[in-house]
């Protein structure tokens, strides 16, 4: 095979999307188009191969015809199927089930990052440490630590922050009981109960599989000027309401003030996270440092967001690559793994 590639940049709608255009040239004319998608594709063809979207709309058929797209390798956007995000490891699974080689990581690592719960027992086998939890579901208490307050209380299997909001930092009983039953009720979820860690959130963007690795610099989400009496977390507003004051007030930028040996401690605990759950190609993990320099891991991220103004690719750009070079990796590592050659990513 050519170094030129056929890459389907797939990605999924639901109910209250329309599927948009599957011609890359198209690209731009709706506004619902996500700018990751656009970047990257933009990117791919910078490389010299031959990017088209395809979309998985939830019926059958957007299914049937990712099997019949031609495409010789997938670069994976999805986060759900049908809207419902505990499917994004069905979607890699029929990936693999079609032999098409695709970016990101397979359904064990969407599994084992998504049920928190698991992924927490994962890290707690291999040493490292994350805060102390338990789960809870319909009166049924998985895994109890000997928990202390505060505790922080979000849905098991969710990711991107759903359900994190500042009521989700509990300091009693009471509190913990109501907010449980409202992640029970509103996300029909297990609710996952640990111990709120305080201190700096730092994200670790990991880039590589198997034994060629590298933890990129690392990225702080900075809390500081959240306003006195706001839980210092990553809530839903933070990450994405992009009109609320939480978001305002909060930026993300590279942990430059770091000493040498705590880069080093955060960077060796994020890469045994991220092969704890069996990430590949790239992902992201999320830790807290606590003032006492001890380092928490919060959770692991498959197939982080792709913008070129948000984390990931920050710390690849502090890191000396640029974008489209990124990208480039991003793709030689899935190429590589399914035995096809590609362009150089030196671009």
């Amino acid at each position: 095979m050519g170094d030129k590639l056929k890459v389907a940049v797939l990605y999924d709608v639901w109910a209250e999307e329309e599927a948009v255009e599957t011609d890359a040239a198209d690209a731009g004319r709706k506004r619902k188009i996500k700018e990751d998608r656009e970047e990257i594709t933009d990117a791919l063809t910078k490389l010299g191969h031959e990017p088209f979207y395809h979309v998985l709309d939830g019926r059958p058929q957007s299914l049937y015809g990712l099997g019949k797209c031609g495409a010789d390798l997938i670069f994976n956007l999805t986060e759900s199927y049908a809207g419902d995000d505990t499917k994004e490891m069905n979607v890699a699974a029929y990936m693999d089930l079609l032999g098409i080689p695709y970016t990101g990581a397979g359904p064990h690592a969407h599994f084992l990052a998504q049920d928190k719960g698991t992924a927490k027992k994962m890290f707690a086998f291999h040493g490292i440490r994350t805060p102390y939890f338990a789960t809870a579901y319909r009166g049924n208490i998985d895994h109890a630590h000997d928990v202390k307050f505060p505790l922080i209380v979000k849905p098991q299997l969710e990711d991107g922050s759903i359900g994190i909001d500042a009521e989700a930092v509990v300091n009693g009983v009471k509190e913990l009981m109501e907010r449980v039953e409202y992640v029970q009720n509103e996300f029909d979820s297990p609710a996952l109960i640990e111990e709120y860690i305080e201190g700096r959130e730092i994200y670790a963007a990991i880039l590589g599989s198997y034994e060629r690795t590298e933890v990129l610099p690392l990225v702080e989400l900075d809390l500081s000027k959240l306003p006195e009496g706001t839980p210092k977390i990553a809530s839903r507003d933070v990450k994405f309401e992009r009109e609320s004051r939480a978001y305002k007030l909060t930026k993300s930028k590279i942990a430059d003030d770091l000493d040498e040996a705590t880069v080093q401690k955060l960077s060796d605990t994020a890469l045994a996270a991220y092969r704890a759950v069996k990430l590949r190609d790239y992902g992201r993990i999320d830790m807290r440092l606590t003032p006492e320099g001890e380092v928490y891991v919060i959770e692991a991220n498959p197939n982080p967001w792709l913008s070129s103004k948000h984390e990931f690719a920050m710390a690849a750009k502090k890191s000396g690559r640029n974008y489209t070079q990124l990208i480039g990796e991003i793709v030689e590592l899935a190429a590589h793994r399914g035995k096809i050659r590609t362009k150089s990513s030196t671009a």
